[in-house]
């Protein structure tokens, strides 16, 4: 079963980047491709994500548990979703924890497994993209936190509406999956892990 244990690091004090991991939307709204929704029961979600390759799009549809420590700064993730032509499936383990103080380390440790089609692309290459994605989730996080501390300064209606239709752009450009930043991300990865293995 394939393993992912990636940290990246979150230019903002923990304060502010903590209640941002503590809300499920927000954190879905940074992952390229993601939908995320309060499922039937307390602490789990319904979530759907896309990953487009030129024609080629890989979707998954599933469900997640969220189990949240306020104080140790940790969140234990469990999902499992199913592809929409049905002939994939996936499930996936986790715990996500953040530290730090004028710059936050955000760690996710976990593994992934995946039958049917799409199995040999996610053993082969499957923490490459998790690795890209991470970055551009920490990417589009850092965004947030900029609006967020910017939406603490006092302003007119004017801007505020300004302000909100900018913001609203760039979240929709932010998370919409780059297809070939992507590529590129996943191709960076795998060859760094090529030649760390020679080293």
């Amino acid at each position: 079963m394939p393993t992912i244990s990636e940290t990246t690091k979150i230019p903002a004090p923990m304060e502010q980047v903590w209640p941002l991991l503590r809300d499920p939307a927000v954190v879905a709204s940074c992952i390229p491709g993601a939908e995320l929704s309060p499922g039937s029961k307390e602490g789990m979600w319904k979530g759907a994500i896309k990953v487009k390759f030129g024609p080629t799009v890989a979707s998954f549809k599933g469900e997640a548990s969220l189990e949240y420590d306020d104080a140790a700064k940790t969140c234990k993730i469990q999902g499992r979703g199913i592809d929409g032509r049905g002939a994939s499936r996936a499930l996936a383990s986790g715990l996500m924890s953040a530290d730090g103080d004028a710059e936050t380390t955000l760690k996710i440790d976990g593994e992934f497994n995946v039958t049917g089609p799409l199995e040999t692309f996610a053993n082969a290459g499957g923490v490459h993209v998790a690795r890209a994605l991470l970055a551009e989730f920490s990417q589009n996080l850092a965004l947030k936190v900029g609006s967020a501390g910017d939406n603490l300064e006092p302003k007119s209606q004017e801007k505020e509406i300004q302000s909100a239709a900018q913001q609203s752009d760039a979240v929709k450009q932010s998370t919409e999956l780059n297809a070939v930043s992507l590529f590129f991300q996943t191709l960076k990865s795998m060859i760094a892990g090529l030649f760390s293995r020679k080293g």
